[in-house]
Protein backbone atom coordinates (compact mmCIF):
# COMPACT_ATOMS: atom_id res chain seq x y z
CA UNK A 1 0.00 0.00 0.00
CA UNK A 2 1.22 3.53 -0.85
CA UNK A 3 0.12 7.23 0.08
CA UNK A 4 1.21 10.37 -1.73
CA UNK A 5 1.26 12.99 1.74
CA UNK A 6 1.23 16.31 0.46
CA UNK A 7 2.46 18.85 3.72
CA UNK A 8 4.32 22.03 3.65
CA UNK A 9 5.85 21.92 6.86
CA UNK A 10 9.22 19.72 6.77
CA UNK A 11 12.47 19.12 8.16
CA UNK A 12 14.36 21.74 8.46
CA UNK A 13 10.76 23.07 9.36
CA UNK A 14 10.62 23.49 13.08
CA UNK A 15 7.50 24.16 15.61
CA UNK A 16 4.65 21.94 16.10
CA UNK A 17 3.37 21.94 12.55
CA UNK A 18 6.34 19.72 10.90
CA UNK A 19 5.64 16.99 13.86
CA UNK A 20 2.58 15.12 13.30
CA UNK A 21 3.56 13.97 9.51
CA UNK A 22 6.92 13.36 10.05
CA UNK A 23 6.52 11.03 13.26
CA UNK A 24 3.06 9.36 11.01
CA UNK A 25 5.99 8.69 8.31
CA UNK A 26 8.80 7.52 10.38
CA UNK A 27 6.39 4.59 11.41
CA UNK A 28 3.99 4.07 8.27
CA UNK A 29 6.67 1.22 7.09
CA UNK A 30 6.66 -0.54 10.32
CA UNK A 31 2.83 -1.01 8.99
CA UNK A 32 3.28 -1.90 5.47
CA UNK A 33 2.68 1.62 4.33
CA UNK A 34 5.44 2.75 1.91
CA UNK A 35 4.80 7.17 2.09
CA UNK A 36 5.76 9.22 -0.95
CA UNK A 37 6.31 12.78 0.47
CA UNK A 38 5.47 15.73 -1.62
CA UNK A 39 6.78 19.02 0.08
CA UNK A 40 8.23 22.75 -0.74
CA UNK A 41 11.66 23.36 -2.15
CA UNK A 42 12.18 26.59 -1.37
CA UNK A 43 9.98 27.52 1.79
CA UNK A 44 10.04 30.40 4.03
CA UNK A 45 9.88 28.50 7.55
CA UNK A 46 8.89 30.80 10.57
CA UNK A 47 11.37 28.72 12.89
CA UNK A 48 14.21 25.84 11.55
CA UNK A 49 14.70 22.49 13.70
CA UNK A 50 17.89 20.54 11.32
CA UNK A 51 17.71 18.03 14.58
CA UNK A 52 14.43 16.63 13.03
CA UNK A 53 16.06 15.63 10.10
CA UNK A 54 17.08 12.51 11.56
CA UNK A 55 13.70 11.16 12.02
CA UNK A 56 13.13 11.54 8.13
CA UNK A 57 13.58 7.41 7.07
CA UNK A 58 16.36 7.16 4.05
CA UNK A 59 14.28 4.70 2.00
CA UNK A 60 11.26 6.59 1.70
CA UNK A 61 10.90 9.30 -1.40
CA UNK A 62 10.61 13.03 -1.28
CA UNK A 63 9.44 14.64 -4.43
CA UNK A 64 9.75 18.72 -4.01
CA UNK A 65 8.85 21.71 -5.99
CA UNK A 66 9.45 25.30 -5.79
CA UNK A 67 6.74 27.63 -4.37
CA UNK A 68 6.20 31.66 -5.68
CA UNK A 69 6.19 33.48 -1.42
CA UNK A 70 3.84 36.45 -1.92
CA UNK A 71 5.16 36.59 1.93
CA UNK A 72 8.68 37.69 0.18
CA UNK A 73 7.21 41.05 -1.16
CA UNK A 74 4.81 41.39 1.99
CA UNK A 75 7.85 41.60 4.07
CA UNK A 76 9.79 44.11 1.78
CA UNK A 77 6.60 46.55 2.40
CA UNK A 78 6.51 45.98 6.31
CA UNK A 79 9.84 45.74 7.12
CA UNK A 80 9.22 42.89 8.57
CA UNK A 81 10.83 39.01 8.29
CA UNK A 82 8.70 36.94 5.77
CA UNK A 83 9.00 34.12 7.81
CA UNK A 84 6.70 35.30 10.64
CA UNK A 85 3.81 33.36 12.33
CA UNK A 86 0.31 33.96 11.12
CA UNK A 87 -0.69 34.16 14.71
CA UNK A 88 1.66 36.76 15.73
CA UNK A 89 -0.32 39.71 13.15
CA UNK A 90 0.74 43.31 13.99
CA UNK A 91 -2.29 44.29 16.67
CA UNK A 92 -1.22 47.83 15.68
CA UNK A 93 -0.15 48.11 12.07
CA UNK A 94 1.09 51.48 10.40
CA UNK A 95 -1.30 52.23 7.30
CA UNK A 96 1.25 49.95 5.13
CA UNK A 97 0.33 47.05 7.26
CA UNK A 98 -2.97 47.43 7.33
CA UNK A 99 -2.94 47.65 3.47
CA UNK A 100 -0.62 44.49 3.61
CA UNK A 101 -2.89 42.57 6.00
CA UNK A 102 -6.30 43.80 3.94
CA UNK A 103 -4.31 42.82 1.04
CA UNK A 104 -3.46 38.89 2.39
CA UNK A 105 -6.46 38.30 3.44
CA UNK A 106 -8.90 39.26 0.54
CA UNK A 107 -6.55 38.42 -2.34
CA UNK A 108 -4.75 35.24 -1.17
CA UNK A 109 -7.71 33.01 -0.36
CA UNK A 110 -7.44 30.40 1.25
CA UNK A 111 -3.53 31.36 2.31
CA UNK A 112 -0.57 32.55 0.84
CA UNK A 113 0.60 29.71 -0.40
CA UNK A 114 -2.48 29.58 -3.21
CA UNK A 115 0.02 29.99 -5.82
CA UNK A 116 1.39 26.51 -5.13
CA UNK A 117 -1.98 25.02 -6.23
CA UNK A 118 -1.62 25.16 -9.82
CA UNK A 119 2.06 23.64 -10.47
CA UNK A 120 1.58 21.18 -8.09
CA UNK A 121 -1.57 19.36 -9.61
CA UNK A 122 0.21 19.84 -12.75
CA UNK A 123 3.42 18.05 -11.45
CA UNK A 124 1.74 15.24 -9.74
CA UNK A 125 -0.85 14.76 -12.27
CA UNK A 126 2.35 13.60 -14.31
CA UNK A 127 3.78 11.84 -11.34
CA UNK A 128 0.42 9.63 -10.29
CA UNK A 129 0.05 8.83 -13.94
CA UNK A 130 3.29 7.49 -14.06
CA UNK A 131 3.48 6.09 -10.73
CA UNK A 132 0.13 4.47 -8.81
CA UNK A 133 -0.43 5.29 -5.19
CA UNK A 134 -3.47 3.87 -2.99
CA UNK A 135 -4.24 7.35 -1.47
CA UNK A 136 -3.44 10.86 -1.25
CA UNK A 137 -3.61 12.96 1.94
CA UNK A 138 -2.87 16.53 2.24
CA UNK A 139 -1.90 18.23 5.72
CA UNK A 140 -3.55 21.75 6.59
CA UNK A 141 -2.78 24.61 7.24
CA UNK A 142 -2.18 25.78 5.25
CA UNK A 143 -5.18 24.94 3.64
CA UNK A 144 -4.40 26.01 -0.34
CA UNK A 145 -3.06 22.24 -0.05
CA UNK A 146 -6.29 20.70 0.33
CA UNK A 147 -7.26 22.24 -3.05
CA UNK A 148 -4.39 20.62 -4.62
CA UNK A 149 -5.72 16.85 -2.82
CA UNK A 150 -9.23 17.74 -4.04
CA UNK A 151 -8.12 18.43 -7.97
CA UNK A 152 -6.26 15.43 -8.43
CA UNK A 153 -9.42 13.28 -6.86
CA UNK A 154 -11.69 15.07 -9.65
CA UNK A 155 -9.00 14.73 -12.19
CA UNK A 156 -7.67 10.82 -11.16
CA UNK A 157 -10.61 9.69 -9.14
CA UNK A 158 -8.03 8.35 -6.57
CA UNK A 159 -8.77 8.40 -2.97
CA UNK A 160 -8.53 11.84 -0.80
CA UNK A 161 -8.03 11.78 3.03
CA UNK A 162 -7.55 15.74 4.15
CA UNK A 163 -5.79 15.92 7.51
CA UNK A 164 -7.21 19.70 9.30
CA UNK A 165 -4.04 20.08 11.83
CA UNK A 166 -5.77 22.98 12.92
CA UNK A 167 -9.11 24.16 12.20
CA UNK A 168 -9.97 26.69 9.09
CA UNK A 169 -12.66 29.31 10.00
CA UNK A 170 -12.44 28.44 13.12
CA UNK A 171 -8.59 28.60 14.16
CA UNK A 172 -7.62 31.70 16.50
CA UNK A 173 -6.85 34.57 14.48
CA UNK A 174 -9.75 34.51 11.59
CA UNK A 175 -11.51 36.60 13.22
CA UNK A 176 -8.51 38.96 13.69
CA UNK A 177 -8.06 39.30 10.10
CA UNK A 178 -9.23 41.66 7.68
CA UNK A 179 -11.87 40.16 5.87
CA UNK A 180 -14.15 41.48 3.73
CA UNK A 181 -18.01 39.82 3.50
CA UNK A 182 -17.07 38.31 -0.31
CA UNK A 183 -13.87 36.50 1.56
CA UNK A 184 -15.41 35.16 4.28
CA UNK A 185 -17.86 33.54 2.47
CA UNK A 186 -15.57 32.28 -0.29
CA UNK A 187 -13.34 30.62 3.14
CA UNK A 188 -16.35 29.01 4.36
CA UNK A 189 -17.50 27.53 0.88
CA UNK A 190 -13.91 26.20 -0.08
CA UNK A 191 -14.32 24.85 3.56
CA UNK A 192 -17.16 23.06 3.07
CA UNK A 193 -16.50 22.01 -0.69
CA UNK A 194 -12.98 20.12 1.12
CA UNK A 195 -15.15 18.38 3.43
CA UNK A 196 -18.09 17.54 1.43
CA UNK A 197 -15.48 16.30 -1.32
CA UNK A 198 -12.76 14.67 0.95
CA UNK A 199 -13.10 10.51 0.93
CA UNK A 200 -12.18 10.93 4.89
CA UNK A 201 -11.40 13.55 6.88
CA UNK A 202 -8.74 13.19 10.06
CA UNK A 203 -9.15 15.62 12.66
CA UNK A 204 -7.05 16.36 16.63
CA UNK A 205 -10.13 16.32 18.39
CA UNK A 206 -13.97 15.80 19.21
CA UNK A 207 -14.92 19.53 19.17
CA UNK A 208 -13.31 19.73 15.76
CA UNK A 209 -15.13 16.47 14.65
CA UNK A 210 -18.42 17.98 15.94
CA UNK A 211 -18.18 20.63 13.75
CA UNK A 212 -17.15 19.18 10.51
CA UNK A 213 -19.77 16.27 11.17
CA UNK A 214 -22.07 18.37 9.59
CA UNK A 215 -20.68 18.34 6.07
CA UNK A 216 -18.64 15.10 6.46
CA UNK A 217 -19.86 11.30 7.02
CA UNK A 218 -16.56 10.19 7.37
CA UNK A 219 -14.60 12.55 9.84
CA UNK A 220 -11.97 10.74 12.12
CA UNK A 221 -10.31 11.10 15.11
CA UNK A 222 -6.36 11.13 15.59
CA UNK A 223 -4.76 13.21 18.03
CA UNK A 224 -0.93 14.50 17.98
CA UNK A 225 1.32 12.44 20.39
CA UNK A 226 4.57 12.28 22.01
CA UNK A 227 7.59 9.88 20.49
CA UNK A 228 10.07 8.14 23.07
CA UNK A 229 12.70 8.00 20.87
CA UNK A 230 13.37 11.60 20.96
CA UNK A 231 12.86 11.16 24.73
CA UNK A 232 16.48 11.89 26.58
CA UNK A 233 17.20 10.43 29.86
CA UNK A 234 15.90 11.72 32.67
CA UNK A 235 17.25 15.02 33.62
CA UNK A 236 17.81 16.06 37.14
CA UNK A 237 15.03 18.30 38.13
CA UNK A 238 15.64 22.11 38.81
CA UNK A 239 16.41 23.11 42.57
CA UNK A 240 14.32 26.45 42.28
CA UNK A 241 10.25 26.12 41.81
CA UNK A 242 10.46 26.46 38.04
CA UNK A 243 6.99 26.58 36.13
CA UNK A 244 7.63 26.30 32.27
CA UNK A 245 5.90 27.32 29.45
CA UNK A 246 6.85 25.51 26.08
CA UNK A 247 5.56 26.91 22.51
CA UNK A 248 4.34 30.20 20.96
CA UNK A 249 2.68 32.62 23.01
CA UNK A 250 1.21 35.20 21.18
CA UNK A 251 -1.76 37.78 22.31
CA UNK A 252 -4.43 35.41 22.45
CA UNK A 253 -2.67 32.91 24.53
CA UNK A 254 -1.33 35.38 27.22
CA UNK A 255 -2.63 33.86 30.17
CA UNK A 256 -3.21 37.03 31.92
CA UNK A 257 -5.05 35.74 35.44
CA UNK A 258 -1.27 33.34 35.51
CA UNK A 259 0.81 36.57 36.08
CA UNK A 260 -1.94 38.38 38.40
CA UNK A 261 -1.61 34.75 40.02
CA UNK A 262 2.20 34.62 40.32
CA UNK A 263 2.16 38.45 41.54
CA UNK A 264 0.15 38.27 43.98
CA UNK A 265 1.76 35.37 45.59
CA UNK A 266 4.96 36.78 45.36
CA UNK A 267 3.77 39.54 47.75
CA UNK A 268 1.98 37.37 49.89
CA UNK A 269 4.94 34.66 50.82
CA UNK A 270 8.36 35.89 50.66
CA UNK A 271 9.73 32.03 50.59
CA UNK A 272 7.60 31.59 47.03
CA UNK A 273 9.13 34.86 45.71
CA UNK A 274 12.52 33.64 46.23
CA UNK A 275 11.91 29.76 45.08
CA UNK A 276 9.64 30.48 42.23
CA UNK A 277 10.57 30.74 38.22
CA UNK A 278 9.31 31.03 35.26
CA UNK A 279 10.97 29.92 32.33
CA UNK A 280 9.29 30.33 28.25
CA UNK A 281 10.77 28.28 25.56
CA UNK A 282 9.70 29.97 22.63
CA UNK A 283 8.20 32.95 20.64
CA UNK A 284 6.80 36.07 22.74
CA UNK A 285 4.60 38.36 21.83
CA UNK A 286 4.95 41.60 22.66
CA UNK A 287 2.11 42.01 25.02
CA UNK A 288 3.20 39.12 27.16
CA UNK A 289 5.80 41.20 27.70
CA UNK A 290 3.61 43.75 28.65
CA UNK A 291 2.03 42.26 31.07
CA UNK A 292 4.65 40.87 32.94
CA UNK A 293 6.33 44.20 33.43
CA UNK A 294 2.61 45.44 34.52
CA UNK A 295 2.86 42.37 37.23
CA UNK A 296 5.93 43.45 38.13
CA UNK A 297 7.33 39.81 37.72
CA UNK A 298 11.21 39.47 37.83
CA UNK A 299 12.01 36.24 38.17
CA UNK A 300 11.42 35.07 34.40
CA UNK A 301 13.70 33.61 32.26
CA UNK A 302 13.11 33.97 27.97
CA UNK A 303 14.71 31.05 26.32
CA UNK A 304 13.90 31.78 22.78
CA UNK A 305 13.19 28.99 20.32
CA UNK A 306 15.19 25.76 21.25
CA UNK A 307 15.52 22.52 19.25
CA UNK A 308 13.11 19.73 19.81
CA UNK A 309 15.67 18.00 22.05
CA UNK A 310 16.74 20.46 24.09
CA UNK A 311 12.74 21.39 24.69
CA UNK A 312 12.56 17.65 25.84
CA UNK A 313 15.13 18.85 28.46
CA UNK A 314 13.52 21.50 30.02
CA UNK A 315 10.30 19.59 29.73
CA UNK A 316 11.96 16.77 32.14
CA UNK A 317 13.57 19.64 34.54
CA UNK A 318 10.72 21.69 34.84
CA UNK A 319 8.22 21.36 38.15
CA UNK A 320 5.96 22.18 36.79
CA UNK A 321 4.74 22.62 33.15
CA UNK A 322 2.62 25.50 32.08
CA UNK A 323 -0.16 25.33 29.09
CA UNK A 324 -2.13 28.42 28.21
CA UNK A 325 -4.90 27.87 25.53
CA UNK A 326 -5.52 30.82 23.19
CA UNK A 327 -8.36 32.55 24.86
CA UNK A 328 -10.84 32.84 21.64
CA UNK A 329 -13.98 31.74 20.41
CA UNK A 330 -12.79 28.48 19.16
CA UNK A 331 -11.17 27.40 22.89
CA UNK A 332 -12.75 24.65 23.43
CA UNK A 333 -11.62 22.77 20.42
CA UNK A 334 -7.30 23.66 20.78
CA UNK A 335 -5.27 20.85 21.22
CA UNK A 336 -1.99 22.50 21.78
CA UNK A 337 0.32 19.98 20.45
CA UNK A 338 2.64 19.91 23.48
CA UNK A 339 0.29 18.58 26.06
CA UNK A 340 1.48 15.42 24.38
CA UNK A 341 4.90 16.17 25.06
CA UNK A 342 4.15 17.16 28.73
CA UNK A 343 2.30 13.70 29.55
CA UNK A 344 5.69 11.89 28.30
CA UNK A 345 8.05 13.86 30.51
CA UNK A 346 5.82 13.01 33.27
CA UNK A 347 5.71 16.04 35.08
CA UNK A 348 2.62 18.06 36.69
CA UNK A 349 0.42 20.03 33.87
CA UNK A 350 -0.90 23.43 34.76
CA UNK A 351 -3.39 24.63 32.03
CA UNK A 352 -5.70 27.51 31.87
CA UNK A 353 -8.81 27.04 29.35
CA UNK A 354 -11.79 25.88 28.95
CA UNK A 355 -12.72 22.73 32.12
CA UNK A 356 -15.15 21.51 29.37
CA UNK A 357 -12.99 21.88 26.61
CA UNK A 358 -10.34 18.66 24.67
CA UNK A 359 -7.90 19.63 26.40
CA UNK A 360 -9.21 18.99 29.78
CA UNK A 361 -10.65 15.88 29.08
CA UNK A 362 -7.16 14.78 28.38
CA UNK A 363 -6.03 16.07 31.51
CA UNK A 364 -8.38 14.90 33.46
CA UNK A 365 -8.44 11.41 31.73
CA UNK A 366 -4.75 11.08 32.04
CA UNK A 367 -4.70 12.37 35.64
CA UNK A 368 -1.63 14.01 34.92
CA UNK A 369 -2.46 17.73 36.26
CA UNK A 370 -4.84 20.43 36.36
CA UNK A 371 -6.64 22.77 34.68
CA UNK A 372 -8.35 26.51 35.72
CA UNK A 373 -10.67 28.12 33.39
CA UNK A 374 -9.43 32.01 32.34
CA UNK A 375 -10.35 34.59 34.39
CA UNK A 376 -10.09 32.29 37.59
CA UNK A 377 -7.46 34.06 39.37
CA UNK A 378 -8.14 32.57 42.77
CA UNK A 379 -8.33 29.19 41.85
CA UNK A 380 -5.27 29.05 39.92
CA UNK A 381 -3.81 30.76 42.85
CA UNK A 382 -4.99 27.98 44.79
CA UNK A 383 -3.13 25.32 42.08
CA UNK A 384 -0.45 26.98 42.44
CA UNK A 385 0.08 27.22 45.99
CA UNK A 386 -0.62 23.37 46.58
CA UNK A 387 1.88 22.07 43.32
CA UNK A 388 4.08 24.64 45.56
CA UNK A 389 3.71 23.19 48.85
CA UNK A 390 4.50 19.96 47.43
CA UNK A 391 7.49 21.07 45.75
CA UNK A 392 8.46 22.07 49.62
CA UNK A 393 7.84 18.88 51.24
CA UNK A 394 9.46 17.07 48.28
CA UNK A 395 7.08 15.08 46.92
CA UNK A 396 5.88 16.85 43.84
CA UNK A 397 5.19 14.58 41.37
CA UNK A 398 3.11 13.10 38.52
CA UNK A 399 0.95 10.55 38.95
CA UNK A 400 -0.31 10.19 35.46
CA UNK A 401 -1.58 7.47 33.83
CA UNK A 402 -2.76 5.66 30.24
CA UNK A 403 -0.68 8.12 28.00
CA UNK A 404 0.54 5.28 26.04
CA UNK A 405 -2.22 5.37 23.60
CA UNK A 406 -0.49 8.93 23.07
CA UNK A 407 2.91 7.04 21.26
CA UNK A 408 2.96 8.27 17.82
CA UNK A 409 3.72 4.30 16.92
CA UNK A 410 0.27 3.96 18.46
CA UNK A 411 -1.22 6.88 16.87
CA UNK A 412 0.44 5.89 13.33
CA UNK A 413 -1.40 2.14 13.55
CA UNK A 414 -4.44 3.91 14.04
CA UNK A 415 -4.20 6.10 10.80
CA UNK A 416 -3.16 2.88 8.84
CA UNK A 417 -6.54 1.60 9.84
CA UNK A 418 -8.22 4.68 8.69
CA UNK A 419 -6.21 4.38 5.22
CA UNK A 420 -7.23 0.41 5.15
CA UNK A 421 -11.12 2.08 5.44
CA UNK A 422 -10.74 4.90 2.94
CA UNK A 423 -9.18 2.46 0.12
CA UNK A 424 -12.07 -0.01 0.85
Amino acid sequence: MKVLIITYYWPPAGGSGVQRWLKFVKYLQDFGVEPVVYTVENPNYPILDASLLKDIPETITILKQPIREPNNVVSFFKKKKPNQSAGFLDPNPNFIGKMMQYIRANYFIPDARKYWIQPSVKYLRRYLLENSVDAIITSGPPHSLHLIGMQLKQGLDVKWISDFRDPWTEIDYFEQLPLTKKAREKHFQLEKEVLEKSDTVLVIGKTMKTKFDAFSKNVKVVTNGFDSDLNPEVEKLDVKFTITHIGLMNADRNPISFWKAISELSNESVEFAKDVRIKIVGKVAQEVKDSIQKYAINNVDFEGYLSHDEVRKFQQKSQVLLLAVNNVKSAKGIITGKIFEYLQAKRPILAIGPKDGDLAEIIHKTKSGEIVDFNQVSELKDKIWSFYQLFKEGRLESKSVDIEKYHRKELTNELVNIIKETIS
